[in-house]
């Protein structure tokens, strides 16, 4: 008969989670692990946002000939690029605030 591992009450493994996300999100080392999508769609990240590609590319600093390349199939994002276009793709508002130009 094999034992049975005890596991910890659901309200410590609940603040243990919650602990991690914030020592995630303040940059600490952390057992998290981040997934950077290997492809992303640009052209329908792009038409979520209802922006033409020069709009696109103006709005989030990428360049031109960038999305124009990443759209045709000509060359894909790299590792940051894809991670900013799926930030982009799940919370463009948050992106948009980030990159806001300060007064």
């Amino acid at each position: 008969m094999t034992a049975k591992r005890k596991r910890r009450p659901l309200g410590e493994r609940v603040l243990a989670a919650a602990r991690e996300a914030v020592a995630h999100a303040k940059g600490e080392l952390t057992n998290v692990v981040t997934h950077v999508p290997e492809e992303v769609d640009v052209k329908a990240i792009r038409l979520r946002q209802r922006l033409s590609q020069a709009a696109f590319a103006r709005r989030f600093g990428f360049s031109l000939d960038s999305v124009q390349n990443w759209e045709a199939g000509r060359r894909r994002p790299e590792g940051p690029a894809r991670i900013l276009l799926t930030v982009i793709d799940r919370e463009p508002d948050a992106v948009r605030r980030a990159l806001k130009r300060s007064s």
